[in-house]
């Protein structure tokens, strides 16, 4: 298709007739450039105050859209995927509590359960489950022990751990009220991988030494919260023989089961009575029954011991600020952690939204998430984000709505009411199996990934996640998600900050027909001369402060791709034609340096032209006195055009065409 080509027009003579022609039936048919008929948008905008509120209100509060329509068939769906849902959650959330996060263990309820109630009154996602996640879990317990072993402070976790929340949900929530949802496509695939792969080998590491039964040996050693994955391997390679026999058959006993469980369900996907199968539930409830009757606590095996810390439901109320010194380090936390898992709760989200066919917004999700994090903060909870495995688990399981979640958050609150004595026998080496079978499938997609990468040479893409894997797992936690983070933006304004400008040819064997060198270089030529530079984007301040750089390179090399170390192998142009019927807009700054551009080229006696200025670039090129100093003469319709006049210029000037 040709790049330099009129827009079609309507004949001036069509007009609407009517055909009656159908089986027969006389049904009224529109005629007219086209054989559709035209469509009008139709406007129900509210027309009163109350009326707008109601829509409003509907639109902020996704749950006063779906619950007047819910019905029994939906329930019923529901219900059994928060069942489904809760037999893996509320263990997950007493491991991810105690040894993660080393808080009590009712906390970790409380971070499932009061998310999930606030997430499904303010979240979109019908199939997303948000509840705590190890990574973010482990985020916290490092935080924690940082602070312990540098400031030598003595840190309340649970202060500490629900103050964090506390912030994340607020740092989540103004992310969304400012309508930076977009965010969620900054982190590349690639480091995000790194990133969870890190921290599963991290997560993996640490609990080993609770799945051996080397908790109080490792003490002895010198190691704590803040020592390195390294000196945690060193560790396990060096002291493995002196692993408790009994701890160890535990561990290795519900890590077979799990595992086994997680393979099975695996092969067996459209076997819905072998996806909902609670192994995860059975194995802690074998485990305390079992532990209980043979005392096996009373022979080293460490369990959970009184897991009623508080007497009834924790109560709203703000945590404790620690001293100032402090607070700095406790903000960046929840700012990695709020970025971090927003970016994989938005995937998730959108993930279901496409399978299921209805909408999301990254702004409302954002919201959402905050709020729920909010919440979980003051109820001393931990923070709460979407998790891909549940969520997969949700939707298997019948999932249709978000009273999914809210059942679950529900069913949550039931077992810090009734059921936490029960856990007093719970071993904590079947928490850290369950903990280690959940990291241990964040890394069944790095595969999948490195086989894609080797597959078309993205070695960019592997070495961010080599830096980020490394930083990660040698240095701390906190510096892997910080090089994650950091290496996110510097890329994106890396990239924003080069404007998309390309060399246009002609196409070999024509007069009038245009089109980027770099599409075939065989069939398009360069123009003796004359530099045509199509701009492909908005011009604006972020992404023009190296246009002039890039204008005098593609001047030498007609492409980018070149290295400027070479010598040039074009000779200088007396012609610029700019086509910038691809650039919609242009703000102040652009038009500045665009200004400055221009009159650069005149100094040089290179005549410069535009084609397809739009309207909103031509007021600011009339304001800015660029109109003026390119020439209205100089403005054209078509890159044709241009070239004919540079034609005619030439003739004059050189008293020679262009060679055709």
């Amino acid at each position: 298709m040709d790049e330099d080509t009129d827009e079609e027009t309507l004949p001036q003579n069509a007009s609407e007739t009517r055909v009656l022609l159908h089986n027969d039936d006389l049904i009224p048919r529109y005629m007219t450039a086209s054989p559709l008929p035209s469509a009008y948008p139709y406007d129900n905008a509210p027309k009163d105050f109350w009326s707008l509120l109601k829509m409003r209100t509907k639109y902020y509060l996704p749950i006063l859209q779906w619950l007047p329509q819910y019905n029994f068939n939906f329930f019923v769906g529901d219900f059994v995927a928060a069942l489904t849902l809760s037999c893996l959650l509320i263990p997950q959330g007493l491991s991810y509590a105690t040894q993660l996060c080393k808080i009590p263990a009712v906390y970790g309820l409380s971070g499932i359960a009061f998310p999930a109630i606030t997430y499904a009154i303010f979240g979109m996602s019908r199939q997303m489950s948000v509840g705590p996640e190890a990574p973010l879990a482990l985020l916290i317990g490092s935080s924690i022990a940082q602070q312990q072993h540098l400031h030598s402070t003595d840190v309340d976790p649970l202060a500490w751990s629900a103050l964090t929340t506390l912030f994340v949900g607020l740092f989540t929530l103004l992310l969304g009220i400012f309508r930076l949802g977009f965010l969620d496509s900054l982190m590349s695939r690639a480091l995000l991988r790194g990133f969870i792969t890190g921290v599963a080998l991290v997560v993996m590491v640490q609990q080993s030494i609770t799945l051996l039964g080397l908790v109080d040996r490792s003490i002895d050693w010198g190691l704590n919260e803040a020592s390195s994955s390294i000196d945690r391997m060193v560790f396990l390679v060096k002291n493995i023989q002196y692993a408790d026999p009994l701890s160890s058959y535990v561990s290795g006993i519900s890590v077979f089961i799990l595992l086994s469980m997680r393979v099975i369900k695996a092969k067996m996907p459209n076997r819905r009575w072998v996806q909902l199968f609670p192994e995860v539930l059975i194995v802690a409830i074998a485990s305390i029954v079992m532990t209980d009757y043979f005392d096996w606590d009373l022979d080293g095996l460490d369990i959970l011991g009184d897991a009623t810390k508080t007497s009834g439901l924790p109560l709203p109320k703000l945590p404790t600020f620690p001293e100032n010194k402090h607070l700095k380090d406790m903000l960046v936390t929840a700012a990695m952690i709020a970025v971090i898992g927003f970016v994989e709760s938005v995937a998730i989200a959108k993930t279901y939204s496409s399978r299921h066919n209805y909408t999301v917004s990254p702004n409302r999700e954002l919201v959402a998430l905050g709020v729920a994090n909010v919440v979980s903060g003051i109820c001393e909870g931990i923070p709460a984000f979407g998790s891909i495995s549940r969520s997969k688990i949700n939707d298997k399981a019948g999932a249709r709505t978000q009273m999914a979640g809210l059942l679950a958050g529900v069913i949550a609150l039931c077992a810090i009411l009734f059921f936490m004595p029960f856990f007093y026998y719970l071993p904590k080496a079947v928490l850290s199996s369950i903990i280690f079978i959940a990291v241990l499938f964040l890394l069944s997609e790095l595969p999948e990934d490195l086989h894609f990468i080797f597959k078309i040479g993205a070695w960019r893409d592997l070495a961010l996640l080599l830096v980020t894997f490394l930083a990660t797992m040698i240095i701390s936690l906190e510096f892997g998600t910080l090089i994650a983070v950091t290496l996110s933006l510097l890329l994106t304004i890396k990239e924003t900050s080069y404007p998309r400008i390309s060399i246009m040819g002609r196409v070999k064997g024509t007069n009038n027909k245009f089109k980027p060198i770099h599409d075939d270089p065989e069939e398009i030529e360069h123009l003796e001369d004359v530099l045509i530079v199509r701009v492909e984007e908005p011009l604006f301040f972020a992404n023009t402060g190296q246009l002039k750089d890039r204008l005098r390179r593609l001047e030498q090399f007609g492409d980018m791709s070149i290295h400027p170390s070479e010598t040039p192998r074009l000779s200088d142009s007396s012609y610029i034609i700019f086509d910038v019927g691809a650039m919609p807009y242009i703000d102040a700054s652009a038009v500045q340096i665009l200004l400055e551009i221009v009159a650069a080229y005149h100094a040089r006696n290179v005549a410069v032209y535009f084609v397809k200025v739009r309207e909103r670039a031509m007021k600011l090129f009339e304001g800015s006195g660029l109109l003026e100093l390119v020439g209205e003469k100089n403005l054209y319709r078509k890159v044709s055009d241009a070239i004919e006049a540079v034609e005619k210029d030439r003739v004059q000037r050189y008293g020679i065409p262009i060679p055709q």
